[in-house]
């Protein structure tokens, strides 16, 4: 990975632009995420509740019930997606190569655990941290780095934890943390030792430092942003045609059985969420009649990965690395409900 820098002109270190970077990611963060979470907080401390789940009162009609999902998910989204559009683009014209591949770009398990811990204050779901995530792969990081980051971000997200203490147990939220972190550096070693770094993610900008910054960086953004955006778009308006099929409300229905705990597991890797929406999905599931082992199967599953954010990274990994995953994350799920099975 190291021999990638010498590809590219020597050019002079201006300071400003890593400053600037940060000064992006602290203040977007703060706006979109971090003090509105802080907030929610003291909500569902008090109230053990952090709103209505999202799939609830889904239309009969499956274009009604597309567009009603859309316009409900976009709403909650839409600031971190133009974030994550945002630091996505940024870190490949502010950060140096070279410090990108010191932190991240070796195959040692060392830049998959940074990959990890620079995963934990962003708090995106998965769609989100996809845009961030291929432009990493475009600066060359690792593909086991990338994949930890992208994975870290919903999984190990602090306000989640913290949220569904408040409003499902102390217990789920440590199962949820153990599993998570499993699962982040499971599928991420498992990814490194799968795919070649050498043969993914191509530079999107060779030899374009001699441009004027503003010209990159809006070159750059419209890249990523036709890489990623509209499938991403496409894909939310079909999963929201699926929703009633993919999670049913019955009272009773979704039991504490096998065959629930492989069906949600299922469930939760293809359908889309916003971040913490998993925790009212899965009150109002379980307070309809849900089963423990369904429900811990989701609360892995729904925020790791979805058909959505496979999609926005089918350009920055290669199809194996998407699949390892997709099935990395089911089969974890699975697991895990098998286990609250067995143990109760």
């Amino acid at each position: 990975m190291t021999q990638l820098s010498s590809h590219f002109p020597a050019t002079r270190f201006a300071w400003w632009k890593p400053l600037l970077f940060l000064a992006v990611v602290v203040i977007g963060l703060w706006y979109v995420k971090w003090q509105p979470y802080y907030g929610k907080a003291f909500t569902a401390a008090e109230t053990h509740s952090i709103g209505k789940s999202i799939l609830a009162n889904a239309a009969d009609s499956p274009w009604r019930a597309a567009l009603d999902y859309a316009m409900v998910y976009f709403l909650a989204v839409w600031k971190a997606a133009v974030l994550g559009v945002i630091l996505g683009s940024l870190v490949q014209v502010l950060i140096p190569r070279a410090w990108l591949l010191r932190l991240m770009g070796s195959s040692r398990f060392g830049s998959t655990l940074m990959g990890t811990g620079l995963g934990l204050p962003g708090m995106m779901c998965s769609c989100c941290a996809a845009p961030v995530t291929a432009g990493l792969r475009q600066s060359q990081v690792s593909s086991g780095a990338a994949m930890a980051f992208w994975l870290a971000n919903p999984l190990l997200n602090p306000a989640t934890l913290i949220f569904m203490g408040f409003v499902l147990s102390w217990n789920f939220a440590a199962i949820r943390l153990v599993a998570g972190l499993m699962m982040v550096l499971g599928i991420a070693w498992l990814v490194q030792r799968s795919v070649p770094d050498q043969t993914v993610a191509a530079p999107i900008i060779p030899a374009r430092d001699e441009q004027p910054f503003l010209t990159r960086w809006l070159w750059v953004m419209w890249r990523l942003f036709c890489n990623t955006i509209p499938l991403y778009i496409i894909a939310v308006l079909l999963l929201g045609a699926a929703r009633v099929w993919l999670f049913p409300h019955a009272d009773g229905a979704v039991g504490n059985t096998l065959f629930w705990v492989m069906l949600m597991a299922i469930a939760g890797c293809l359908f889309v969420i916003p971040t913490a929406a998993e925790i009212p999905i899965v009150q109002t599931m379980m307070l309809a009649g849900m089963g423990v082992a369904p429900a811990l199967a989701l609360l892995v599953t729904l925020p790791a990965v979805s058909v959505p954010s496979l999609l926005m990274l089918h350009r920055a990994f290669p199809a194996r690395a998407l699949w390892i995953a997709l099935i990395g994350v089911a089969g974890s799920g699975m697991l895990l409900g098998v286990l609250a099975l067995w143990l109760a």
